[in-house]
């Protein structure tokens, strides 16, 4: 799976990065490769949290597979 990201330069030094299509999933670093393994990390985070049963208003919760 490929997860589009957006790169941006610091304006006190360094990146931020974020993934537009998961809300919420952003980084900073130093370096484009600390950057690059930074947000590996959170977006194996976001797309790994749990999603209690009862957050859902009125919903089921499923689990699929991409």
């Amino acid at each position: 799976m490929n997860i589009r990201i957006v790169v941006h330069e610091a304006e006190e030094g360094g990146f931020w990065a974020e993934a537009p299509a998961l809300p919420g999933c952003a980084t900073q670093a130093e370096t484009l490769d600390e950057l690059m393994a930074n947000m590996r990390e959170a977006i194996v985070g976001w797309l790994g949290a749990d999603v209690p049963d009862d957050a859902v208003d009125g919903g089921r919760v499923y689990d699929i597979a991409v």
